[in-house]
């Protein structure tokens, strides 16, 4: 009977709970488990391998450069960074207020990581996001111009939860180029978050983009300190 349950799983496609099913049924009979009891071990063992995999999916769909996490970043290092700050980012509360970040600063301070940090924390809660340096989107754009893909492009980036562009910064751009990235960050404008990292010190345009902007200074001695906002 149990081999027949075995197969019907996997007919089903329940791999998790037909590998565990004679495991389960033995501890069952063992411990005296209702009928019940050992059902709902098989159907959670079941769902934490759906919920396992589905974040595996979405850690590979971001593209993340390496698994940069907020929980090892070397803040001991990178004393341009308010750590309490972005401890209230990493609650994720922007995503939900559908707010942005700028991370401004030289290279060197860390903005990639903890950008890539938080788009990490926001996949292991639920949330779809993807990771990609600014040169690259620019020529993705340009490609899908070429192409006619464009809107399929911004179809796939603007409905994303977060969306990190790294590295926005003194690139050569086509007008035709900056067309499309102005109507992706239209069409995701107070719906979703994205998370820009940039060596440019700009002021108040940060303001019209709804985003918290957080200024971090280099490491050097004689660079000047730069106040975080």
């Amino acid at each position: 009977m149990s081999e027949e349950l075995r197969q019907l799983m996997v007919n089903l496609r329940l791999g998790r709970m037909a590998e565990m099913l004679e495991e389960v049924l033995a501890e069952g009979e063992r411990e005296g488990h209702t009928t019940r009891e050992v059902l709902g071990s098989l159907l959670r063992a079941q769902w934490h391998e759906k919920q396992e995999k589905a974040m595996a999916y979405r850690i590979r769909s971001a593209k993340l450069p390496e698994s940069w996490s907020l929980e090892t970043f070397p803040y001991q290092l990178q004393t341009g960074v308010n750590k309490t700050q972005i401890r209230q980012f990493a609650e994720l509360d922007f995503i939900t207020r559908r707010e942005n970040i700028v991370f401004i600063g030289p290279t060197g301070v860390g903005k990639t990581g903890l950008a890539s940090g938080l788009l990490l924390k926001a996949l292991h809660n639920g949330y779809r996001g993807r990771f990609v340096k600014a040169q690259d989107l620019f020529d993705e754009m340009y490609a899908s111009l070429a192409d006619r893909s464009t809107r399929s492009l911004i179809n796939s980036l603007a409905r994303l939860h977060v969306l990190v562009i790294d590295e926005l910064g003194y690139l050569v751009i086509r007008p035709e180029q900056a067309n499309v990235f102005f109507k992706l960050m239209e069409e995701r404008y107070n719906r979703y978050s994205t998370i820009i990292t940039t060596n440019l010190l700009c002021g108040a345009p940060h303001n019209k983009f709804n985003a918290e902007r957080i200024v971090m200074r280099a490491l050097v001695e004689e660079s000047p300190e730069l106040p975080l906002t």
